[in-house]
């Protein structure tokens, strides 16, 4: 009596394999699964490294050279000063100090109005785009054309504007609306300060719209239908609703517009020129001053690594008191 047992093709091709029989392809190991990423990433890290940190590295051994325009060939050449360099940029009572003080005063009242006034239009735009009503689709990206205009062209029209006697701001607010007793200057004296404010407001607002505007997406529509059920008005909504669902993307959008605009250089660079009036005096244009009209690098080095040790120490304290309290609040 003869038995025959049927074994499946799959198994009976792995079992009729001989012990010395060659194996299909060998997947990639773990390491080389880890290791691929970082591959990837190495030429964007290379160009952060030649960009950002060997500059970073050069000015901050800069600051410690009496470096001037007899030592432009070769700079590694010029003597070591030790702290010479940040001793004068801190003696506030000498003018050295005092002006950079004075910069650094302003740029904060600046920074504060600038970062507060972005803030403030651009969730209330993004609150109410959030309606759904004829154009709105045309009106966002009207909004976003401040932000998507290159910095010089829009910089450059907005000095034309602000001309004294050709200036479309002064044929507004004193031709047409009689709001001014003569034709003001915007561009020198205090006014000077209003309008940088100005510029710094109309170009970073629809960043603050756009990132506000895509953190409304995440919250559930439901939450307001039931708010509006239980008798909440818009302003209650919007305070026991959107404000606290917003609170992650607030703090990034906070801290990334503090930085923005209190290392902003290009601005009031292009409106004002090369000396910037007293009153518009941000700290990033007067290190250019210290550094290029007077020609001591070593000066202007020693307070760009002041500025950065300013911004790295509020960038700390902000995030430990921001995670923190969103610590306490999910306890």
């Amino acid at each position: 009596m003869t038995t025959t047992i049927s074994t499946p093709a799959g198994q009976a091709g792995v079992r009729g394999k001989a012990p010395g029989t060659a194996r299909g392809p060998r997947r990639p190991g773990r390491l080389r699964r880890i290791g691929l990423p970082y591959l990837l990433l190495l030429p964007a890290l290379a160009l952060e490294l030649l960009v950002h940190l060997v500059p970073i590295v050069i000015g901050f051994v800069m600051s410690f050279k009496e470096l001037t325009q007899f030592y432009l060939r070769d700079w590694t050449a010029a003597p070591w000063t030790a702290f010479d360099n940040f001793s004068v940029a801190v003696d506030f009572d000498a003018p050295v100090g005092r002006g950079l003080l004075h910069s650094f005063w302003i740029t904060c009242l600046f920074t504060v109005l600038s970062v507060g006034l972005c803030w403030l239009l651009g969730t209330t735009a993004a609150v109410y785009m959030q309606e759904t009503f004829a154009g709105r689709g045309l009106l966002r990206a009207l909004f976003l054309v401040p932000y998507a205009l290159p910095v010089y062209a829009a910089v450059i029209t907005w000095a034309f504007m602000f001309q004294r006697d050709n200036g479309l701001i002064n044929h507004v607010l004193h031709d047409q609306l009689g709001l001014t007793d003569g034709r003001p200057f915007w561009l020198i004296g205090d006014n000077s300060f209003f309008a940088l404010l100005t510029v710094s407001v109309w170009k970073g607002w629809p960043f603050a719209f756009l990132i506000v505007m895509a953190g409304l997406q995440n919250i559930p529509k439901e939450l307001y239908e039931a708010a509006a059920l239980d008798g909440a008005g818009m302003w209650q909504q919007i305070r026991r609703i959107t404000l606290p669902s917003l609170a992650p993307v607030n703090q990034v959008l906070v801290l990334v517009l503090f930085l923005w605009t209190f290392n902003d250089f290009n601005t009031p660079f292009v409106l004002f020129g090369k000396a910037a009036p007293e009153a518009a005096d941000l700290i990033s244009v007067h290190i250019y001053q210290s550094s290029f009209a007077t020609w001591n690098f070593g000066t202007g080095a020693a307070m760009s690594v002041l500025l950065l040790g300013f911004l790295l120490l509020v960038t700390g304290v902000y995030l430990f008191f921001t995670s923190r309290g969103r610590k306490v609040s999910h306890v």
